[in-house]
């Protein structure tokens, strides 16, 4: 009798309350979190090469949407921790790493999948990282919204999936050692997420830009090596002011097949 009476008083008190993720401390952290998040990619895009670069105004686009659906993400994941019967707080971080394995395979599945369709149906509107020249804000809506609707599928598969019977004995088990719920919530909201999001943002920041190629003809620039070789040796005996202007005329062939 007196084992099942701290059983109730235990699951009528969880380490993190209801409101826990929800309150001023929840949402400073969360505000902190996306900050940070805000930040690493600034960051990758001084990472990248100098030739390849994006302007600020790509950046933004690519980086938008992804800050968008990952917002939707997010108040999913904390309206949903709310509604499950325990601890919030371990509900929301078991959603949190299922969208960030399986989720994140759907998501760059789909996006593969809506640049296949983009380039074999000519839809460049919806060609993630693709905005035309100038940069069409239509296009940047169409891909934003396609992206949120990519993160609305993928929670609604994760919902599904945490209903598993699995998922209680990994609810009863995850965080367990941590008993301070302010502790909890760190751990929760700020900690494990950041370093996770870090991962995250960088690899579907990689499939949400554009990726920029360099065609090289080597057939025809050997072709053109052998016809101002065969020039060169004519006027071999000529001066050498000649032999720089060939040179040069090379190079500018040269740089045509780039």
């Amino acid at each position: 009798m007196g084992g099942e009476i701290v059983s109730i008083q235990n699951e009528s008190n969880p380490h993190c309350s209801k409101n826990a993720l929800t309150n001023m401390f929840g949402w400073f952290l969360q505000i902190v979190l996306a900050c940070l998040a805000f930040t690493c990619l600034i960051l990758k895009r001084y990472f990248e090469p100098p030739l390849e670069r994006r302007p600020w105004q790509i950046w933004w686009y690519d980086t938008s949407k992804q800050g968008m659906g990952a917002l939707v993400i997010h108040l999913a994941n904390v309206y949903l921790a709310g509604q499950f019967q325990g601890d919030p707080c371990t509900w929301y971080i078991i959603s949190f790493l299922l969208d960030s394995t399986v989720g994140l395979l759907i998501i760059c599945i789909g996006i593969r999948m809506f640049q296949y369709l983009a380039q074999s149906r000519n839809w460049s509107a919806i060609n993630f990282g693709e905005y035309g020249k100038p940069a069409s804000t239509n296009a940047w809506l169409a891909q934003c919204c396609l992206y949120i609707l990519l993160m609305i599928i993928v929670k609604i598969l994760i919902t599904i999936i945490i209903q598993l019977e699995f998922w209680k004995e990994v609810r009863e088990f995850i965080l367990a050692p941590i008993t301070n719920p302010d502790v909890e919530v760190i751990f929760v909201m700020l900690i494990i997420p950041f370093f996770v999001n870090i991962l995250i943002f960088w690899v579907t920041d990689n499939y949400l830009m554009r990726k920029k190629t360099v065609s090289f003809d080597y057939n025809n620039a050997n072709r053109l090596l052998k016809i101002r070789f065969r020039n060169l040796q004519k006027v071999k005996n000529e001066d050498s002011g000649s032999d720089d202007q060939l040179l040069s005329d090379d190079l500018l062939d040269i740089n045509e097949c780039l």
